[in-house]
């Protein structure tokens, strides 16, 4: 009964009869290389184990491992990730972290069973210093390939596409200074992030004062707590390490009787969806999120194809998109 259920189910997957698939299921001759490996990866994504002759090649899944979905700029690396997997005839499976659920290892070990061809992590365990790393080593010595968007913790062996930090910082900063800021605060994730590390070391090095940088978990809740605490020193003008921390800032302003932009700027970073919708539209800097979710599946494919991809980080230029949320500091 089982049995028959499933030859209807991945029939019905494919749009082929159930003898094709039993055909395929049985090693048998006369199904084109395309159908059966259509019909092998509707297995994986219905759930159902590969008969053990057909285990030794990995299914045409991709596993892309994102932190949450609140934040949009998640969704945005999926569909264009998830995009360009299919242009290249993968199937991605979205594995998104659960406060107090399933976990990045966990999501890990599942991705093994279900003999996935690689993985995309954005935003996950390998940007923070302080975290569990093993799962990343167990993928080493499986040989899957993988890739890592935005900056990880030195140690990890696997090809990175990146957003400039570097550059993102200095283009904010640059930005507040030339509309006459002095007072310039950040409000950046948390102490062993690594893309708030390299803001932070930016920031120092162009003179920015540390006494007014805060850090906060990426939320709008974190983001009004830490900006709140700035708007007590007298900034006037606010960077962010992301849209959502820049959005709790503004209602932090707003809560302590102030106004954005006329008394304080603020700048957030991705140029997630609707920023140019909000009140006021956000000025951001951008992640290219296209180019950048295209060279990971590039690199990705690539490593699945045996191709030997060094173990680098490529640095993407990110772009200052300037609206409504800074203006001039008050003489």
């Amino acid at each position: 009964m089982r049995m028959t259920r499933r030859l209807a189910e991945v029939a019905k997957k494919v749009g082929v009869s159930e003898a094709t698939v039993s055909r395929v299921l049985n090693g048998k001759p006369g199904v084109s290389d395309a159908t059966r490996e259509a019909v092998l990866t509707a297995l994986d994504v219905l759930g159902y184990e590969r008969p053990t002759q057909l285990r030794g090649d990995r299914a045409r899944l991709v596993g892309l491992v994102l932190p949450e979905l609140q934040n949009p700029i998640f969704p945005a690396f999926a569909e264009v990730v998830g995009g360009a997997l299919a242009q290249q005839g993968f199937t991605s499976v979205l594995c998104t972290r659960t406060v107090g659920g399933v976990s990045e290892a966990d999501y890990v070990d599942l991705l093994l069973q279900q003999q996935v061809s690689g993985v995309v992590f954005a935003g996950g365990l390998y940007a923070q210093a302080d975290a569990s790393h093993g799962h990343y080593e167990l993928l080493h010595e499986r040989k899957l390939p993988a890739v890592l968007i935005n900056a990880a913790v030195q140690h990890l062996d696997f090809p990175q596409v990146s957003c400039d930090d570097v550059v993102a910082a200095e283009m904010a900063v640059a930005h507040l200074r030339a509309l006459g800021h002095e007072r310039i605060g950040m409000v950046l994730g948390p102490k062993d992030h690594m893309p708030s590390r390299r803001k932070l070391e930016t920031f120092r090095g162009v003179g920015g004062d540390e006494e007014l940088v805060e850090r906060a978990m990426f939320s709008l809740e974190g983001g009004h707590a830490a900006a709140a605490r700035l708007v007590k020193r007298g900034v006037t003008g606010v960077i962010c390490a992301s849209d959502i921390l820049a959005l709790g800032t503004i209602r932090a302003a707003r809560r302590a009787g102030l106004a954005v932009p006329a008394d304080i700027s603020v700048i957030g970073f991705d140029d997630s969806a609707l920023m140019n919708c909000t009140e006021p539209p956000l000025t951001t800097v951008r992640q290219p999120i296209d180019a950048m979710g295209r060279a990971a599946v590039d690199l990705l494919v690539a490593q699945i194809d045996k191709a030997v991809v060094p173990a680098d980080e490529l640095l993407f230029e990110p772009e200052l998109v300037v609206r409504a949320s800074t203006t001039r500091a008050r003489p």
